[in-house]
């Protein structure tokens, strides 16, 4: 005779995939909360749009700034330092006195409040993520400012919600939906930003078709919206390529293989080099800021002498794949911004790591499509090709997000016609990767910020809450 079906390890498996059937409590509740999180899609969208303006307003203002004076080169970098050191340190005082949940990309925060942890105090936050973030991203030092916009955009989700308290898990809902409207509008890309909360965010994610919906429809008026600032065009215009043909597939899932294997050393240097720098600055206030200082005169030195080694790397990105370099010369700029990244998002700044996590996996994917093109000339008619995937590899290998990196090269770049070899090398790194026993960078950095709450004594941090990075 068979056996019943085991109804309580069903109703167990439900409950660890977080499925929850009754998530909202009425009928209401179908119609108001998708209409409050259009508003919060259409608020983050605009936000961010300013957040952007503010960022490249603020780095021509800092590298312009004394060009009036017709100083000499060597004293006009020399005030270029200072400035740079100067407003990083700004930035840092301003998190840690006010909200030092603004620290770091700000990702792990809203992860943690979407499993309840901690709630988002959105009065401080955002207006300290907006400035702070403005002031470390236009420094010079290597930051992106997606990890900023997704913060942005829960933080006002968390807005939000405070006008609909009486709703069934409101709160969780336009948290998850301000996150996905944030990073669309700062990569022009609704399908990632949904993405990114399905698949990176999983284990906080509460699913469920209105929840999804939600999402969505956050997603798609961010967009909209900064498209009616920046138009319809990708935010990476390059040229487009031919299908590569079905026998060089096989090269772009040996590229996965060895992301895989960067992926995992690089999640482990940042939480290694993390660790470290909290260890000698001990929660001291004054030791944290001159950490920035010191941050912000170096890579403005840096800049100075060799731009390409320093900024977020998104024009470098275009410019490699319209213009490649040699080999040579990639690999040294890809090994001078590894490190470059891993001591600027260690520091604990506001700054995001995605766009410097694309601009290795673009250098290094050029470089291997290069040398590629020189050992099996028969199977590579465009080494640029790479520089493609290995955008969506690195990605894929450290945020352990195959898909959302996937979508995000492709509406990034408008390539839908590599869409075969970006998963191919995707899922290779993914799987090497987690054959390696690497974890998900974003899953350790919360499992870092979450055991210390420091208390204060005057010139210490001042806070309660778990300061994320």
């Amino acid at each position: 005779m068979a056996k019943s079906p085991n109804l309580k390890f069903f109703k167990t498996a439900l409950r660890k995939h977080r499925t929850s059937p009754k998530l909202l409590s009425a009928k209401h509740d179908y119609i108001v909360l998708p209409i409050i999180s259009a508003l919060v899609g259409g608020m983050t969208g605009l936000i961010i749009a300013l957040f952007e303006a503010a960022v490249l307003w603020t780095d021509a203002q800092r590298l312009q700034m004394f060009n009036p004076l017709a100083l000499p080169p060597s004293l006009n970098i020399l005030l270029i330092m200072i400035l740079s050191g100067a407003i990083v340190g700004f930035s840092f005082w301003l998190t840690l006195r006010f909200a030092p949940e603004a620290s770091g990309s700000g990702i792990t925060h809203i992860e943690g409040a979407l499993d309840g942890m901690y709630d988002i105090r959105w009065r401080r936050l955002l207006p300290v993520k907006f400035i702070a973030g403005t002031l470390a991203i236009s420094s010079g030092m290597i930051f992106g400012r997606a990890g900023p916009s997704i913060q942005i955009g829960g933080t006002i989700g968390r807005m939000f919600a405070d006008t609909a308290k009486r709703y069934t898990n409101a709160t969780h809902i336009l948290v998850a939906a301000g996150a996905a409207a944030g990073l669309a509008a700062a990569f022009n890309a609704p399908l990632a930003g949904i993405l990114f909360v399905i698949e990176e965010m999983r284990p906080h994610f509460r699913y469920n078709m209105t929840s999804i919906k939600c999402v969505t429809l956050a997603a798609a008026v961010a967009t909209i919206v900064m498209r009616a600032f920046h138009g319809q065009e990708a935010v990476m215009p390059v040229m487009h390529f031919d299908v590569p043909a079905l026998t060089s597939l096989w090269l772009f899932l040996l590229l996965g293989s060895i992301f895989g294997v960067i992926g995992v050393y690089f999640n482990r240097w940042i939480i290694n080099s993390t660790k470290l720098l909290k260890r000698k600055q001990n929660n001291k206030m004054h030791r944290i800021i001159l950490t920035g200082v010191f941050f912000g005169c170096l890579f403005s030195l840096l800049q100075s002498f060799v731009p390409d080694t320093a900024g977020n790397g998104r024009d470098l990105m275009v410019r490699m794949i319209q213009e490649p370099s040699t080999w040579a010369i990639l690999v040294a700029l890809f090994v001078i911004r590894l490190f470059g990244t891993i001591a600027c998002f260690a520091s604990g700044a506001p700054g995001g790591v995605f766009t410097p996590m694309l601009t290795l996996g673009t250098l290094f994917g050029l470089a291997y499509g290069v040398i590629a093109a020189e050992l099996f000339p028969s199977f590579v008619a465009e080494p640029t090709v790479y520089a493609i995937a290995g955008m969506g590899a690195l990605f894929a290998a450290t945020v352990r997000a195959p898909v959302t990196g996937i979508v995000l090269v492709v509406e990034m770049t408008d390539s839908y016609e590599l869409i075969l070899p970006l998963l191919i090398t995707c899922l290779g790194a993914t799987l090497v990767a987690q054959a390696l026993g690497g974890k998900p960078l974003y899953a350790e950095l919360l499992k870092l910020s979450l055991p210390k709450e420091p208390t204060v004594e005057d010139n210490e941090i001042t806070t309660t809450r778990p300061t994320t990075t």
